[in-house]
């Protein structure tokens, strides 16, 4: 581990310049043997990686005189102390960051004990990785939980490297590095992580990693503790498929309709600014029952931001709306209107919506609260911001990971036939019968998405929607969603029709599998259809599917229970297709009839065990 030589900064206006004089500060509880007592991570810190553009020889995050952007982080809307929503995980960005004076922002990973008191589902932490000798691969190692009853658990948190670092998983991304010599136009990120708690226990402290190394830094920013959503069911979710440009959007209003699978006496929505490489400002946001089209049934109820009318996302953050008591229908259509004073030139968006959503003139304002439709004048056939509708009470929710056979791609628009609608029904009609519970049922397909592949990178604005990796958003969009107890996984038809050997679909497909179980869901797997006839689907990508399809009956622990949608399909006649009644035309998309006979064909009891 490289010596950390913390510096105290104090500034001297002489003839108009400021000289920033250095000198050796007394050692942190940090350096050398970790304490005996945990501390607050605060108390801990002991590395500046954050400084001011002006002064960039202040601060030295990775060994070498290079350091993060003040203004950059500014920009994002990091800014010092702001709490930062992260995967249903709420941190505190370090008050020091980027201070003048210069003072201490992160702890690098040395086996310190951390005072962190509480209950939660899982342990976030806000971190990446540096090295003195330019980008590296990142830095891992092996922590400690001490639960209050006396016992202990084990975590082992892997940060990647701060300039080397995937795109597809960043917390944030920052467009420039400070330098000793001034700032260079280069990639930096932030990443947060999140491992495994035993939920049922209160947990008292966290030990850090001991340092990895030489060569590499593992770095922590914050951590916090993720509160399970106790009382709330996700209702409809939407995955975040990639950063597109729009407008730009100024002082206007989107009506966002939305299907709900469970029903519930009270609402809150969840708005997400992932892949942004700045804020974003709601105005205001309502929710009502939809009447006809942009029209609602009712007088729209307004929903607040921790009390306030609206809010402010900082660049890869959610904010969940306040719970409001709004009673909500299984089964209907929601209408979820969000005022953007603007400008917003891009956003993120889920763009296989099969749904007509509605916006408002340029410069018309906040539309809102109205109940006509007659203010928006627009049309989307996308989800713009709004990842999820959760419900008050309820069993918890079922979440289809998957594509756009999941996404519902070639099922009637504005029906909501996509086989994940179809299986809420067969919930709500048949638990009562079978003891299943009526789970919500949440969909995380994305239309062109792959299990191994980011075929968007995870950065910048592009056309391409088709997400990154199912393997690279898993938190995101399963493991952080509200309420989760079970995950379909049913994916890799566009990784083999892409080339991607048989033997990494697997490989993705249990790591998938393996993760989803450390955090206590269930995993059913899907055997992947098939598509003879569609341009990609060669003779080789269908006998690699069927090497999938064996490895996914064949079960072998990783799941819990199959699910047969390839049987289900199928012509029997002439097994690499779909059986002609069931397909959309495309002979790759199952239509409305293939897609209920999919979600007719999920095991309900393989939901629970």
């Amino acid at each position: 581990m490289r010596v950390v030589r913390p510096w105290n900064v104090a500034g001297i206006v002489a003839g108009g310049a400021t000289l920033v004089l250095l000198a050796p500060a007394a050692p942190s509880v940090a350096q050398g043997a970790a304490p005996s007592e945990p501390l607050p991570l605060e108390r801990l810190f002991d590395n500046r990686a954050v400084g001011d553009d002006t002064a960039p020889g202040t601060t030295d995050f990775d060994g070498a005189g290079n350091s993060l952007s003040a203004q950059d982080l500014r920009a994002a809307g990091w800014t010092p102390g702001r709490a930062i929503a992260l995967d249903a995980a709420r941190l505190t960005w370090p008050r020091s960051a980027g201070s003048r004076p210069v003072r201490p922002d992160n702890v690098i990973a040395d086996g310190q004990s951390v005072r962190l008191r509480g209950r939660g589902d899982a342990l976030t932490f806000l971190v990446a990785s540096s090295s003195p000798g330019g980008p590296g691969a990142g830095a891992s190692g092996t922590g400690r939980i001490r639960y209050r009853d006396g016992s202990y658990g084990t975590y082992t948190l892997s940060a990647p490297d701060w300039r080397a670092g995937p795109a597809a998983t960043k917390a944030v991304g920052l467009p420039h590095v400070n330098t000793a010599d001034g700032q260079r136009a280069e990639a930096a990120r932030l990443y947060a992580v999140t491992v495994p708690l035993r939920g049922d226990r209160q947990v008292a402290s966290v030990t850090l990693p001991k340092d990895p190394g030489p060569g590499a830094d593992l770095h922590v920013f914050a951590a916090s503790l993720r509160q399970p959503a106790r009382g709330w069911t996700g209702s409809w979710a939407a995955s975040t498929a990639g950063y597109t440009k729009v407008g730009p959007w100024t002082d206007q209003t989107l009506r966002l309709v939305v299907h709900t699978s469970a029903g519930g006496p009270g609402a809150r929505i969840r708005l997400e600014n992932t892949f942004a490489a700045a804020p974003v400002g709601i105005g205001h946001a309502t929710v009502a029952l939809q009447g006809s089209g942009a029209a609602a049934s009712g007088t729209p109820v307004p929903l607040t931001f921790r009390g306030r009318a609206g809010t402010s996302i900082p660049a890869g953050a959610q904010a969940f709306s306040d719970p409001v008591n709004f009673a909500v229908p299984a089964d209907a259509n929601l209408l979820v209107s969000i005022h953007l004073p603007g400008p917003v030139a891009a956003v993120p968006v889920h763009t296989q919506a099969t749904q007509r959503s509605y916006l408002s003139a340029p410069g018309s304002g906040d539309r809102t609260g109205e109940t006509g439709a007659d203010a928006y004048t627009g049309t989307l056939t996308t989800w713009p911001f709004l990842t999820g509708v959760d419900v008050r009470g309820g069993p918890g929710s079922v979440v289809a990971l998957g594509d756009s056979i999941t996404d519902g791609t070639k099922s009637t628009l504005d029906a909501n036939r996509r086989w994940p609608d179809v299986l809420a029904r067969r919930l709500r009609a048949q638990s009562g019968e079978s003891g299943v519970p009526a789970y919500g049922v949440v969909n995380s397909g994305i239309s062109a998405n792959r299990v191994v592949t980011d075929v968007y990178p995870g950065d910048g604005v592009s056309t391409v929607t088709s997400g990154v990796s199912a393997g690279s958003r898993l938190e995101r969009d399963v493991l952080a969603q509200t309420s989760a107890r079970t995950v379909v996984v049913f994916q890799g038809i566009n990784d083999l029709r892409w080339g991607t050997s048989a033997e990494d679909v697997i490989a993705g497909l249990k790591a998938i599998a393996a993760r989803a179980h450390a955090r206590g869901l269930r995993v059913l797997g899907g055997t992947i259809t098939p598509c003879e006839g569609e341009s990609l689907c060669t003779a080789d990508a269908d006998a690699r599917r069927s090497v999938v399809n064996d490895f996914i009956r064949a079960g072998g622990g990783v799941f819990d229970a199959v699910v047969d949608f390839d049987a289900v399909v199928r012509d029997p006649a002439h097994p690499s297709r779909i059986l002609p009644a069931y397909d959309s035309g495309d002979h790759l998309h199952p239509g409305d009839a293939g897609l209920k006979a999919m979600a007719d064909a999920v095991p309900l009891r393989a939901l629970t065990g």
